[in-house]
C-alpha cells in the first residue's frame, strides 16, 4: 500500500505543477507575520457590504472579467492561524478546535473592552452536539451529549512593543461530553467531537511563541500547540489575492478523519490532546512550502498529552510536510496539494502482547475548487478533497485509508451563507486476529476478543446553516454499512447535529 501512496501522491504533484502553468497561476502559501484586528478583517472581508456573497473588488454591477482583474493583497499562508474564524458564504470546519490555532472572532475581548489595538485579542467558541445512532451498531437508539468550550488569549507583540514577527497565543479547554462513537461501534469515528477518553476535562490547550524569520522566510513555533493544524490539514485555506476566490473552509464535515488522518490515530497530536513541541515552515517562494515537527509522543503509550506538561521519555512523534497551491485555468480555481511523511518513536504495543520498536507512515491530501457559479463575483459553486494515508505497524489501529468529499456553496436559493457537503471515508484496519483488544481491553473470559473487521467504510452527508455571522446549525447524517470494532455489528445510521457558537 506505501508504494501505491507513493505513486499517487508523485502523480498529484505532477498535476500541480501541470496546473501551475501559464494556463492558470500560482498563489501564496506562505505564512502571515502578523495578525489583522478583528475590525481590520471583518471590513477587509467585506461584511459592510450589501450582499454577504460580494467581496472586495467583486460587485453585482461588474462584468465577471471585471471582477477577476480587481484584487486585494494576498492573504498569505494558512489564513486561519493569524485571523479570526467568521462566517462566509463558504461555512466553516466542523470542529475549529481541531484545525485552527487561534478560534472564534474576538468579540469576548471587545465585550470585555479588550482593544486589538493593544496587540491583545481574547475569543472563543463553545460547540454543542447531540448525536443518535438510530438503528444498527452497538447501541443503536442511543445518544450522546457533548460540550465544547476554548477561551483564546493571543498578543501580537510586534504591535504591542515593536517586536518584529513575534506573537503569543494561550488557550483554555473544556470538554465534558460522553463516549459517542462507540454506540456506532466504529473505529474511525463518526462524531470528531468527541474523542479520547476521559470525557470530563479542564486544560491548558495550548500555550505557544510563534516568531516570523528573515521577512516570513522561516517561521518558527515553539509550545504546546495542536500539530494537526500544521500537518495534514485538508481544511486549511487557500489563499489567493482575489478573495472572491478564496476557500477558506474546505468541508464542514464533522467525522474524525477529517480532522486526522486515521492512519496516525494515537500518534499525531491534536484536539484535545495537544502536546509540547517545536513547529518550523520554510517558504521559498510564494506558492510552496516545506514544515517539520517534533513534539512529545507519549499519546502512542496511552498518556493523555493535552492534560500534562512536556515529557523527555524517548517517546517523539516527527512529521514533515511539503506542499504547494495554484490557481487553475482562466477562472483561477485554486487549489492545494501536501505530502507528508512521520516517524513514532518508542516501544509500541501489539495486540499478540509483542512490541514495535517505532512506527512510520505517509500521507496526502489535495483540495480543488471544481466549479464556480458566478466567476469572480462571489464564492458560490463545488470544492472537492481527496486524502490518502499507510503505515507500517500492526500497533496501529488502521493501517491504509482513503477519503474524499465534494462541497456545495452558497447554492441554495435565499440562504447565500449556507453550505452542503458529502464525504466518505474508507479504512482498512489491522488485520491480527487479537486486534479487537484495542476496543475492549478489560474484556473477560475464556474466549479472547474478536479481530476488527477488515475494513470500514463510512458515507456522511451535512447541511451547514449559517444562523447569524457568528453561529452555525449543522445536521449531519452517517452511514457506517460495516462497523470496524467488530466483524459482527450491524449496519449503523446515525445522526447528529452541532451548535457552534464564536465569540
Amino acid at each position: 500500500m506505501i508504494p501505491r501512496i507513493v505513486s499517487i501522491a508523485a502523480h498529484w504533484l505532477a498535476v500541480g505543477a501541470a496546473l501551475t502553468a501559464p494556463a492558470g497561476r500560482l498563489v501564496a502559501a506562505t505564512q502571515p507575520s502578523s495578525a489583522l484586528s478583528a475590525e481590520e478583517y471583518l471590513d477587509h472581508e467585506g461584511w459592510g457590504a450589501t450582499d454577504d456573497r460580494l467581496w472586495p473588488g467583486a460587485n453585482s454591477a461588474q462584468k465577471p472579467e471585471d471582477a477577476a482583474s480587481a484584487t486585494v493583497d494576498a492573504h498569505l499562508g494558512n489564513d486561519d492561524e493569524n485571523r479570526p474564524q467568521h462566517i462566509s458564504s463558504l461555512g466553516m470546519a466542523g470542529n475549529p478546535a481541531a484545525v485552527n490555532i487561534v478560534v472564534g472572532t474576538g468579540a469576548l475581548g471587545r465585550f470585555l473592552g479588550v482593544s486589538e489595538e493593544s496587540g491583545l485579542r481574547l475569543g472563543g467558541l463553545w460547540i454543542g452536539d447531540a448525536s443518535a445512532v438510530l438503528s444498527g451498531g452497538l447501541e443503536g437508539g442511543d445518544w450522546g451529549l457533548n460540550s465544547l468550550t476554548i477561551i483564546d488569549l493571543s498578543l501580537d507583540a510586534e504591535k504591542r512593543w515593536g517586536w518584529e514577527g513575534t506573537s503569543f497565543g494561550t488557550q483554555f479547554l473544556n470538554y465534558t461530553g460522553q463516549p459517542t462513537n462507540s454506540l456506532a461501534g466504529t473505529v474511525q469515528g463518526f462524531d470528531g467531537l468527541q474523542a479520547a477518553p476521559p470525557f470530563d476535562r479542564s486544560e491548558l490547550y495550548q500555550l505557544w511563541w510563534r516568531q516570523s524569520w528573515y521577512d516570513g522566510l522561516l517561521i518558527t513555533r515553539l509550545g504546546k500547540s495542536v500539530p494537526s493544524f500544521d500537518f495534514n490539514n485538508v481544511l486549511s485555506a487557500v489563499p489567493v489575492g482575489n478573495d472572491a476566490y478564496n476557500i477558506p473552509a474546505v468541508t464542514g464535515l464533522i467525522y474524525t478523519p477529517i480532522f486526522v488522518n486515521p492512519t496516525m490515530y494515537g500518534r499525531l497530536p491534536g484536539y484535545y490532546d495537544s502536546a509540547t513541541g517545536l513547529t518550523t515552515t520554510l517558504a521559498p517562494a510564494d506558492n510552496i512550502y516545506a514544515s517539520y515537527g517534533v513534539y512529545d509522543g507519549n499519546g502512542a503509550r496511552g498518556e493523555h498529552t493535552g492534560l500534562l506538561g512536556p515529557q523527555f521519555t524517548g517517546y517523539y512523534f516527527h512529521i514533515g510536510e511539503v506542499g504547494c497551491t495554484w490557481a487553475a485555468g482562466a477562472e483561477e480555481k485554486p487549489g492545494k496539494l501536501g505530502v507528508g511523511v512521520w516517524h513514532q518513536t518508542g516501544e509500541l504495543k501489539l495486540p499478540n502482547h509483542g512490541v514495535d520498536n517505532g512506527e512510520s507512515g505517509i500521507y496526502m491530501f489535495a483540495s480543488q475548487r471544481l466549479w464556480f457559479q458566478n466567476p469572480g463575483v462571489n464564492h458560490d459553486g463545488i470544492s472537492g478533497f481527496v486524502q490518502l494515508g499507510a503505515n507500517d505497524s500492526n500497533a496501529s489501529w488502521v493501517r491504509e485509508f482513503f477519503g474524499a468529499g465534494l462541497t456545495a456553496f452558497g447554492l441554495v436559493p435565499s440562504r447565500p451563507n449556507d453550505s452542503q457537503g458529502v464525504g466518505m471515508a474508507w479504512s482498512f484496519l489491522n488485520d491480527d486476529p487479537q486486534a479487537g483488544s484495542f476496543f475492549f481491553p478489560t474484556h473477560q473470559g475464556p474466549n479472547p476478543p474478536a479481530p476488527l473487521n477488515d475494513n470500514e467504510l463510512m458515507f456522511a452527508g451535512y447541511y451547514q446553516a449559517a444562523l447569524t455571522k457568528a453561529a452555525f446549525l449543522q445536521p449531519t447524517l452517517t452511514y457506517i454499512p460495516n462497523p470496524g470494532a467488530r466483524q459482527d455489528i450491524a449496519p449503523a445510521f446515525a445522526s447528529s447535529i452541532y451548535l457552534t457558537v464564536l465569540f
